[in-house]
């Protein structure tokens, strides 16, 4: 019979442990970047994104730093149990090309359609996010509003706006629009004749896949 010491048997016990450990954590770390990934659920029930901003909803000061940055920036409104912004988050924001691209060049502010946070409009007009939705005649979520660089002084979000993205859509819309915008191709549609519509046709055209849309 073979006779075992304390010494190797503990040795042999924290061996195991070890073992055990490092399994855990190589299970444990693609979870946690498919979490990070599809982005999580705050406080007010609102699905959140890393690349979403925390400001004081001063929005004339966020369209500022926006520009400080290089970035354009745009205002997104969700609500609690929306089921397509659900759809928005976990099947578009997801997929790691668009949310970097989205990190990369724009400054996202996310309000609620419902909330009661004070936000101020680029006209200087504080209100509460719902009453500011109503100004805005915002009806439904998800509801992105793409600002230009520099808003004409005295204009409201919804005047300086110069595109919108009204409800849900897949991977390829939204792309296309957050290119759009990020190439100011709403400047060059006298020019080259070529609206969101017939650029979004072109680009599903170009993609070798064409059920990234």
């Amino acid at each position: 019979m073979t006779r075992h010491s304390p010494l190797r048997e503990s040795l042999a016990r924290f061996t195991r442990r070890l073992a055990l450990a490092a399994g855990l954590s190589l299970v444990a770390a693609p979870l946690a970047l498919s979490a990070a990934a599809e982005g999580w659920v705050g406080d007010d029930g609102l699905h959140k994104q890393a690349w979403m901003r925390d400001t004081f909803l001063d929005l004339g000061e966020d369209l500022a730093e926006a520009q400080a940055e290089g970035k354009r920036m745009v205002i997104f409104f969700e609500q609690r149990g929306c089921i397509y912004c659900i759809q928005m988050h976990e099947e578009v924001f997801s997929d790691p090309d668009v949310s970097q691209y989205i990190e990369d060049n724009f400054f996202v502010v996310q309000l609620n359609l419902h909330g009661d946070r004070e936000a101020v409009d680029l006209d200087g007009d504080a209100r509460p996010e719902k009453a500011l939705a109503r100004k805005w005649g915002i009806l439904f979520t998800p509801t992105l509003l793409f600002l230009p660089e520099e808003a004409p002084d005295g204009a409201t979000v919804s005047e300086a706006a110069v595109a919108t993205m009204p409800g849900a859509f897949g991977k390829g819309t939204t792309i296309d629009m957050f290119t759009w915008v990020n190439e100011k191709r709403y400047e060059m549609i006298d020019d080259t004749g070529e609206d969101f519509q017939r650029y979004h046709a072109r680009r599903i055209e170009e993609r070798s896949n064409g059920s990234f849309d």
